[in-house]
């Protein structure tokens, strides 16, 4: 758009070594916008898809006893825990299973990673 107008007003208005110039100008604007929209749009990968939710936290809606149904995103799906959790409490996306997610509790991730699997070694002995 830049460049159609820049040609009509430089044709017309300027002189012969202004309007080469004001030309030159307007294709590097125009070429340059263009290299900056297409870098800008391969930025990054869409994150789309079920596998995006794992490490989301959801909110439990029906008691996980050990199924349940928890919201994620305004959505409501079918959820298994190995710990039961209550109405309203926060729980961490492990895995997606088909149309179940496996969840925790998100009071047991406030745990280090290293000291909870100190402690499932523990458990075992």
């Amino acid at each position: 758009m830049v460049l159609i107008l820049t040609l009509i007003l430089a044709l017309v208005f300027l002189p012969w070594p202004w309007n080469a110039a004001a030309i030159v100008i307007a294709v590097a604007w125009e070429v340059s916008g263009a290299v900056l929209s297409i870098r800008y749009s391969r930025r990054g990968r869409a994150r789309v898809g079920v596998e995006t939710m794992v490490g989301t936290t959801a909110s439990v809606i029906t008691p996980l006893m050990p199924d349940g149904q928890v919201r994620v995103n305004g959505e409501i799906w079918q959820a298994h825990s190995e710990h039961d959790a209550s109405v309203g409490e926060k729980v961490l996306i492990r895995a997606v299973n088909g149309l179940t997610l496996e969840v925790e509790p998100a009071s047991l991730t406030a745990v280090a990673p290293s000291s909870r699997a100190a402690l499932k070694l523990s458990a075992t002995r």
